[in-house]
Protein backbone atom coordinates (compact mmCIF):
# COMPACT_ATOMS: atom_id res chain seq x y z
CA UNK A 1 0.00 0.00 0.00
CA UNK A 2 2.03 3.21 -1.22
CA UNK A 3 1.71 5.69 0.86
CA UNK A 4 3.39 9.12 -1.04
CA UNK A 5 3.85 12.72 0.96
CA UNK A 6 4.67 15.64 -1.61
CA UNK A 7 6.18 18.45 0.27
CA UNK A 8 6.08 22.19 -1.31
CA UNK A 9 5.29 25.55 -0.88
CA UNK A 10 1.37 26.64 -1.03
CA UNK A 11 0.35 28.19 -3.92
CA UNK A 12 -0.76 25.52 -6.01
CA UNK A 13 -4.17 25.17 -7.21
CA UNK A 14 -7.01 22.49 -6.94
CA UNK A 15 -6.87 22.13 -10.19
CA UNK A 16 -3.31 21.28 -10.58
CA UNK A 17 -2.99 19.31 -7.45
CA UNK A 18 -5.32 16.81 -9.00
CA UNK A 19 -3.52 16.52 -12.32
CA UNK A 20 -0.05 15.50 -10.03
CA UNK A 21 -2.19 13.42 -7.81
CA UNK A 22 -3.87 11.48 -11.80
CA UNK A 23 -0.22 11.73 -13.01
CA UNK A 24 1.87 9.81 -9.76
CA UNK A 25 -1.27 7.20 -9.15
CA UNK A 26 -1.16 5.87 -12.30
CA UNK A 27 2.73 5.82 -12.41
CA UNK A 28 2.59 4.08 -9.31
CA UNK A 29 0.51 1.95 -10.39
CA UNK A 30 2.30 0.80 -13.22
CA UNK A 31 6.02 1.46 -11.50
CA UNK A 32 4.90 -1.00 -8.37
CA UNK A 33 2.45 -3.49 -10.34
CA UNK A 34 -0.44 -2.39 -7.40
CA UNK A 35 -4.30 -1.60 -7.31
CA UNK A 36 -5.07 1.85 -7.70
CA UNK A 37 -7.01 1.96 -4.64
CA UNK A 38 -4.05 1.38 -2.91
CA UNK A 39 -2.27 4.61 -3.82
CA UNK A 40 -2.71 7.51 -1.06
CA UNK A 41 -1.12 10.81 -1.76
CA UNK A 42 -0.98 13.67 0.70
CA UNK A 43 0.20 16.92 0.35
CA UNK A 44 2.50 18.52 3.17
CA UNK A 45 2.39 22.42 2.20
CA UNK A 46 4.56 25.14 3.81
CA UNK A 47 4.67 29.18 3.57
CA UNK A 48 7.47 30.10 1.76
CA UNK A 49 8.38 31.97 5.24
CA UNK A 50 8.97 28.65 6.84
CA UNK A 51 10.83 26.74 4.19
CA UNK A 52 14.96 27.37 3.47
CA UNK A 53 17.63 26.43 1.64
CA UNK A 54 21.40 27.46 1.03
CA UNK A 55 20.59 30.05 4.40
CA UNK A 56 17.78 32.04 2.98
CA UNK A 57 14.10 31.66 3.34
CA UNK A 58 12.18 30.95 0.31
CA UNK A 59 9.94 34.28 1.29
CA UNK A 60 13.10 36.27 0.53
CA UNK A 61 14.85 34.48 -1.78
CA UNK A 62 12.08 33.63 -4.22
CA UNK A 63 9.91 36.23 -3.99
CA UNK A 64 6.26 36.26 -4.09
CA UNK A 65 4.87 33.70 -7.12
CA UNK A 66 8.13 32.06 -7.23
CA UNK A 67 7.19 28.20 -8.57
CA UNK A 68 3.96 29.13 -9.82
CA UNK A 69 2.99 28.88 -13.45
CA UNK A 70 3.88 31.76 -15.74
CA UNK A 71 6.62 33.40 -13.10
CA UNK A 72 10.45 32.51 -13.11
Amino acid sequence: MPFITVKMAKGRTIEQKQQFVDAITKEAVKTLNVKKEWITVVFDEYERENWATDGQLHSIKFGDGFGKQGTE
